[in-house]
């Protein structure tokens, strides 16, 4: 069996020696500035008002398309419990 211990000495010898031996440039990078100008008031637009208007008529009609959608699938199932429920 080999002597497992001198091994990982001289690998930690050898990798620290390794690192030691590398260059590495310590210079600080430079932050970049922000400058901030005025601040920027939202235009409460005709178009944007608009596109909000559609969107929210959309999802109103896609979540109106799923609950006629679950009434009828609920009422389908219900039509087929029924017979069998008479017995």
């Amino acid at each position: 069996m080999h002597d497992w211990k001198s091994e990982l000495d001289a690998l930690v010898a050898e990798t620290t020696a390794f690192a030691r031996s590398l260059k590495v440039d310590e210079q600080p990078k430079p932050k970049k500035v922000v400058e901030q100008g005025a601040p920027s008031v939202p235009d409460y637009g005709g178009s944007e008002r608009d596109e909000i208007r559609k969107r929210v008529e959309s999802f109103q009609a896609h979540q109106e398309r799923f609950m006629r959608e679950r009434e009828e699938y609920a009422d389908s199932l219900l039509r087929q419990i029924k017979p069998i429920t008479k017995r």
